[in-house]
């Protein structure tokens, strides 16, 4: 068996951080939770805190099925989509044209929160850039269309949303082009090793 080269395994990359279920951002909600839990039961009473535990379980039934769907479209995407295909379009390497592409993508993208955040991270996971991935959320948060056509024209009409529109769409590539300036290690979306450790 031939001796592993040292320079090859300085270079290969580190290993993705694990992911732990309860993370720090976990316990601060958990204790905002509590505290204002226990503030509004010596306020208004337990009957007031039942009410809401039953509002909550529907919201949480309800919200269930699209994390679900969500997650599902990040990782078929990861599976189904070869990696040198997302590396080429959406990759560090894809230039302006990858931040059109992601830009274009979340412009065009109908599905809520609960879809696009996960699809964003299979998408790193595949092989886009941190640039293209934030192109993508920028433009659905600040330029969806479906946003545009459901909410803003009924309320604020067509002169508000086109000048709006007008005044804004460029900010999505401008923050995918500052994101990829900005040095930042992302271990944690690195994809998983080779099986068989990689090249002999």
């Amino acid at each position: 068996m031939a001796a592993q080269d040292p320079a090859a395994k300085s270079a290969a990359p580190p290993a993705p951080s694990p992911r732990r279920l309860f993370d720090w951002s976990f316990w601060v909600i958990a204790a905002l939770t509590g505290v204002s839990l226990a503030y509004v039961w010596q306020r208004d009473g337990g009957a007031v805190v039942r009410d809401v535990f039953v509002e909550d379980t529907w919201l949480f039934l309800e919200i269930v099925p699209k994390v679900i769907a969500g997650n599902l479209i990040g990782e078929l995407i990861r599976r189904l989509v070869p990696r040198e295909v997302i590396v080429r379009w959406l990759g560090a390497g894809s230039g302006l044209k990858g931040l059109l592409i992601a830009a274009f993508v979340g412009f065009l993208f109908p599905a809520g929160p609960f879809t696009v955040f996960p699809l964003a991270a299979g998408l790193l996971i595949a092989g886009a850039d941190r640039g293209a991935a934030i192109a993508f959320v920028t433009a659905w948060l600040l330029i969806g269309l479906n946003r545009m056509l459901i909410w803003e024209l009924p309320f604020f009409g067509l002169d508000v949303v086109s000048l709006r529109a007008a005044t804004s769409f460029w900010m999505p590539v401008a923050a995918g082009w500052l994101a990829r300036a900005i040095p930042l290690s992302m271990t944690a979306f690195l994809p998983p090793p080779a099986e068989g450790g990689g090249k002999p």
